[in-house]
């Protein structure tokens, strides 16, 4: 028994050192301040594809439907710009660094300046493309350039910061100088330094190669870890990892945040554009349906261990926990569940928090493989209570509920023995305090 416990506490200490470490970190603060721009894409794109078809036709569907596709372009089809300055921001935060704002500006501008300078683009009603300069397409700082993004902004506020604090590249102007004055100036040289260093690279692999960095970094990158991590081996077994370590007391975005999470919003990034152009949607796996076939009530389905509990359990104290839990459960909020039935460090009830979660993505795959729902296609909030999220994520296929409901069903069957197997012990626990008192 000490032997596990020492195995739990190393590996916790392990889980809480990745979740904790400084870039991995701004990576997840990074993507939270971006999704409600995303959640607005997925409202956009539901709308303007289900919506509004209902309403209008003709000409007054093609004007009504421009809100849409503007908003789009200024959401998804600028993930890259969003995100290379945000995680620069975050990170230059967390290493406490005077110019966070300054980091965020030369992030900014070393992406694009990494960025092709001639693109090859087709004019509307054309079939062949032509080529032209001084542009930046949706192509590179949408989707397509987001880990580009996220690697560029958090190498450059490496550099930056770095270099901002040789104090002999520091142009000091005095006391009597406004603050922002002399914080640009003090920055001054360690700007022009990363962005020539990010020039010098440009031109290499413009000169040397004919490519640029976004386009290496979305081909030997982003492509090779999304085909891995968001497999679905890959989402189970990290969605399963991080399910885990929730049963430990750590929460499971150090994991899902980090390492899954945004391959993921990538995913449901390109599903919305490709539903919203009405072209084959291209991925499965994404950060709408996960949550919503493998978090049905917040993480490990509690939803479900509230259902069985107020059915079949006969012990007052799991009921109550249960009536308190399940205002916040029905919008996926399950943390008085977690820590309060408890489920962490309750051998009995860590099974079914980490299998059903698993169970429901691979009935949720499978259904979706066969085609008997549709692929998630809306990025909706988290908090979306069930049923009524499998029913948006999918733009309104009724099928995507039925599969919810199964997996539900299964889930009771499954957390069954188990809540029983939890009310026998805490019934000898009860016996075991009276005796003592």
């Amino acid at each position: 028994m000490g032997g596990n416990n020492k195995f739990i506490d190393k590996f916790s200490n392990v889980a809480m050192r990745v979740g904790g470490q400084i870039h991995l970190k701004a990576l997840r603060d990074t993507f939270a301040t971006i999704m409600p721009l995303y959640i607005l894409a997925g409202v956009a794109v539901l709308i303007n594809n289900v919506v509004l078809p209902f309403i209008l036709k003709g000409n007054a569907l093609v004007n009504a439907q421009y809100w849409g596709t503007v908003i789009t372009n200024g959401t998804l089809n600028i993930s890259g710009l969003l995100v290379a300055p945000i995680v620069a921001y975050m990170l230059s935060q967390s290493k406490r660094f005077e110019n966070p704002l300054a980091a965020a500006i030369i992030a900014l501008s070393s992406l694009i300046v990494m960025m092709p300078n001639v693109l090859e683009v087709t004019p509307v009603g054309a079939e062949k493309g032509v080529q032209v300069s001084g542009i930046l397409g949706f192509s590179n700082i949408g989707t397509t350039g987001l880990f580009a993004g996220i690697i560029i902004g958090l190498i450059t506020c490496e550099l930056f910061i770095t270099i901002s604090h040789i104090d002999k590249l520091q142009i000091k102007l005095g006391d009597n100088i406004p603050p922002a004055v002399a914080n640009s100036f003090n920055v001054l040289i360690p700007v022009i330094l990363v962005l020539a260093f990010w020039g010098i690279i440009s031109t290499v692999l413009f000169v040397c190669f004919d490519t640029n960095l976004v386009a290496l970094i979305s081909k030997f990158i982003q492509e090779p870890l999304r085909k891995v991590n968001t497999s679905l081996f890959g989402v189970i077994f990290l969605y399963s990892l991080g399910n885990f370590l929730f049963t430990l007391g750590i929460h499971q975005t150090v994991i899902y945040g980090t390492l899954l999470e945004p391959l993921l919003i990538a995913n449901i990034n390109e599903n919305m554009l490709a539903y919203a152009n009405h072209h084959t949607i291209p991925h499965i796996m994404n950060v709408a349906f996960v949550p919503t076939f493998g978090m049905i009530g917040g993480s490990g389905s509690t939803i479900v261990l509230l259902i069985v509990t107020f059915l079949f359990s006969k012990n007052k104290a799991s009921k109550s926990i249960a009536k308190l839990g399940l205002a916040p459960g029905i919008f996926n909020i399950n943390e008085p569940v977690i820590f309060g039935y408890p489920v962490v460090y309750n051998m009995a009830l860590m099974i079914p928090f980490v299998a059903l979660p698993a169970i429901g993505i691979a009935i949720a795959y499978a259904a979706t493989a066969l085609g008997f729902m549709s692929k998630c296609v809306v990025y909706i909030p988290w908090t979306t209570p069930p049923l009524v999220n499998a029913y948006l994520a999918t733009a309104g296929d009724f099928r995507a509920v039925i599969v919810q409901l199964i997996i539900i069903a299964i889930g009771v069957l499954l957390y069954l023995p188990f809540v029983k197997i939890n009310d026998k012990i805490m019934e000898k626990q009860m016996e075991q305090s009276n005796e003592e008192a």
